[in-house]
């Protein structure tokens, strides 16, 4: 907890124990990315406890992690009181995901996971098109995107971030709990953008889940987008926080 917000849950005996639905939601989408078992290269902005760190490393042993978390002291304090495993592979740069993004190599990464907050709020240059085009660049030719964003109906805020990603990669799904897409809760959406995505067996996974999910994806994620323009670096988004003052992360 930091400031009475959740930022991370672990269970430093079991990595693959994830206990926020959000998490698991990620978790599947990087499972189903490549054959189990796979070493991948993986970035993921915002780290706090590395949840997701540590369930690749687990998963996927001598898989290259990059961490981008510009909150040196919470790294420390995280690593003083949770070590990370020995020969993880997990490297953590304090520094901001766009900077970071920016100073990464082309075609480097399978896997981007933009999992970031400032306090129950989520980064304005993290949402716009051009962070998007650049993340592409640093992804693979069949890389994937993978975006955490929390908003409430009638999606003002999310649907302008799913517009960047649908701008930038060519097929784009949508997950959430039914309660959040149905409009009766705020929580958390996570977006999958790529060249293509295993959308039958993402289905199969959210049907199967112990925190079942919806998809959107297709035509369905085009209605539901009614239109929207993304956010860019002129026209920044602000996402809603919380009505508790509270939301989850990694």
């Amino acid at each position: 907890m930091m400031g009475g917000t959740e930022q991370s849950w672990i269970d430093p005996a079991d990595p693959t124990h994830l206990e926020f639905d959000y998490v698991q939601r990620i978790a599947d989408a990087i499972d189903l990315h490549a054959p189990a078992g796979q070493r991948i290269r993986i970035i993921h902005i915002g780290g706090a406890a590395m949840t997701l760190p540590r369930y690749v490393a687990h998963t996927r042993p001598s898989s290259a992690q990059i961490v981008l978390e510009p909150d040196a002291e919470l790294t420390a304090r995280v690593r003083e009181t949770i070590p990370l495993p020995r020969n993880s592979g997990i490297k953590v740069r304090p520094t901001d995901g766009r900077s970071g993004i920016a100073e990464m190599r082309d075609d480097y990464a399978d896997v981007v996971v933009v999992d970031a907050f400032a306090g129950p709020m989520i980064p304005a240059d993290l949402t716009s098109l051009e962070f998007y085009v650049d993340a592409a660049r640093v992804l693979v030719g069949d890389g994937t995107i993978m975006v955490n964003i929390t908003d409430r109906a009638p999606f003002a805020y999310a649907r302008r971030v799913v517009a960047g990603v649908a701008e930038v990669f060519g097929e784009v799904v949508l997950s959430a709990e039914s309660a959040t897409i149905k409009g009766r809760r705020f929580g958390n959406l996570v977006i999958l953008g790529s060249a293509a995505l295993p959308v039958s067996d993402l289905v199969r996974c959210a049907a199967g889940s112990a925190f079942p999910y919806r998809l959107v994806h297709g035509r369905a994620l085009t209605k539901w987008l009614a239109g929207a323009r993304p956010f860019t670096d002129a026209d920044p988004g602000i996402s809603p926080g919380p009505p508790d003052g509270r939301t989850f992360f990694g």
